[in-house]
């Protein structure tokens, strides 16, 4: 498509979709300070009762779960945009490194399938076009994934109606 045309299209259904972390920064900082601290005084209680070893391994907990949580804050950076025009229904998915790959799939073919579980609810959302399967938002719970799969449903049954305007 040209520049002009993507003018001229407009967007039906648009979506920025992230990993939720519950646990903000000044919590983070909370947590690890109560931590910290009960897991120092714990090593010194150890180390009074001449099992001086396990106060490097009160330590060791500490950074572990400090590299823990910075893994899981670096991994929230990845995201998935999702545009539904007309003629085009585009997902764009980057991961925490920054990567970006980019598939471009037309509304007319694609159809949205559910996997779910009867406990647990929606387990997974793909978009289905030519045989081949596009895992979304795997990253969001039940109800979410259930949320987003009807908003994009109906962005996907107006794209394949056609979209109506009025002229002024």
């Amino acid at each position: 498509m040209s520049a002009d045309n993507d003018e001229l299209e407009p967007t039906i259904f648009s979506a920025v979709l992230r990993p939720h972390r519950s646990l903000r920064n000044v919590g983070f900082v909370v947590l690890m300070l109560v931590y910290g601290i009960f897991s120092f005084v714990a090593g010194v209680a150890f180390m009074a009762m001449g099992a001086w070893p396990v106060f490097g391994f009160c330590g060791l907990d500490v950074l572990l779960l400090y590299l823990a949580f910075h893994i899981n804050y670096a991994r929230a950076a990845a995201y998935e945009e999702v545009t539904v025009t007309p003629s085009a229904l585009t997902v764009r998915k980057v991961n925490h490194r920054g990567r970006v790959r980019e598939y471009v799939l037309n509304p007319l073919w694609v159809r949205i399938e559910k996997v779910t579980h009867e406990a647990y609810g929606l387990e997974r959302l793909l978009l289905v076009s030519r045989g081949r399967k596009l895992p979304l938002v795997s990253f969001l719970g039940p109800d979410e994934k259930s949320a987003f799969a009807d908003a994009l449903g109906r962005a996907l049954g107006e794209a394949k109606r056609g979209v109506t305007r009025t002229v002024l």
